[in-house]
């Protein structure tokens, strides 16, 4: 490994420009619908960073030309409370998406909630409904950061089919749907992770590499193909020399002289969650209007 004084060889992927494309793309389909998307966007407690998330998420809504509701309750709400608000709006026929922010306080059970949005409107694509039609091929709403990916794939012209895919994380967020939607587009795809044996050997082989474990610097040079694309997933915050916090991915910042094509962190995936997340709540308006055509 060097000491990070090596000359940038690999391609950049920013975030940026790829979210750009998929939100224009969704205000445009948005707009030829006869009324705009509506997201309902659900939230428990006053947690900074899911204050933070959902003030980011109403406000791209609203750029894009979407209808988008905030329901700020309190932490204390109850799991029956929670729900009895969520069949109110799967029965709401405005609502086109609906969208609980993670994580929720203890006392609530994530599946259960997860569960009760219709899969129609689940546009974070974490429903039961939603998780094996896209194992099964078909066309879902899919889980916006591993479909966010896929998009930034297409965006920058990334070869997919019949290239060997290595995905480091087995998350039902990431790693899980992301091995699925590879496999949807003849990727040859290995799920690695924290118990997998030589994982270097593993990574090693990956024309497409994608990393999503949460842990800073874990894909190193040696481990990565030369003129591999790296997709770094990983949001991690660490102490830097200065002794001030900054943001930093799983992959080491050494990668990208040996990488053909790299993301960076931050400004990388992280702008096409977002994105993602609108352009499922279009879809979402297009198929429940296909259904009553």
């Amino acid at each position: 490994m060097t000491d990070g004084s090596s000359v940038s060889s690999a391609r950049p992927l920013p975030g940026p420009p790829a979210a750009a494309a998929l939100l224009a793309d969704a205000a445009a389909r948005a707009a030829r619908l006869d009324s705009p998307p509506h997201l309902s966007i659900v939230r428990l407690g006053e947690d900074p960073a899911s204050v933070s998330y959902v003030r980011g998420k109403d406000r791209k809504a609203r750029e894009v030309g979407l209808q988008s509701t905030v329901y700020a309750l309190p932490e204390t709400t109850s799991q029956a409370e929670l729900l009895a608000l969520v069949v109110r709006l799967n029965a709401d026929p405005t609502v086109n998406g609906i969208l609980v922010q993670l994580p929720l306080p203890a006392h609530v059970s994530e599946q259960a909630v997860l569960h009760a949005i219709d899969p129609r409107k689940d546009v974070d694509g974490f429903h039961p409904v939603n998780v094996g039609e896209l194992w099964a091929g078909r066309p879902v709403l899919a889980p916006c950061t591993p479909a966010g990916i896929m998009y930034m794939l297409g965006h920058y012209g990334i070869e997919v089919a019949g290239r060997r895919a290595v995905i480091v994380g087995r998350s039902h967020i990431v790693g899980r749907p992301l091995a699925a939607m590879l496999l949807n587009v003849h990727a040859t795809v290995t799920v690695a992770h924290s118990r997998t044996p030589d994982l270097g050997a593993v990574t090693r082989e990956a024309d497409l590499l994608f990393a999503a474990v949460g842990r800073a610097h874990l894909i190193t040079p040696d481990m990565v193909k030369p003129g591999a694309t790296v997709i770094d997933v990983g949001i991690n915050r660490v102490v830097g020399a200065d002794g001030k916090g900054h943001l930093t991915g799983d992959v080491h910042p050494d990668v990208a002289a040996v990488a053909g094509a790299l993301t960076p962190v931050p400004g990388g995936v992280g702008p096409l969650t977002i994105a993602q997340l609108l352009a499922n709540t279009v879809t979402a308006a297009e198929m429940q209007s296909a259904a009553c055509a």
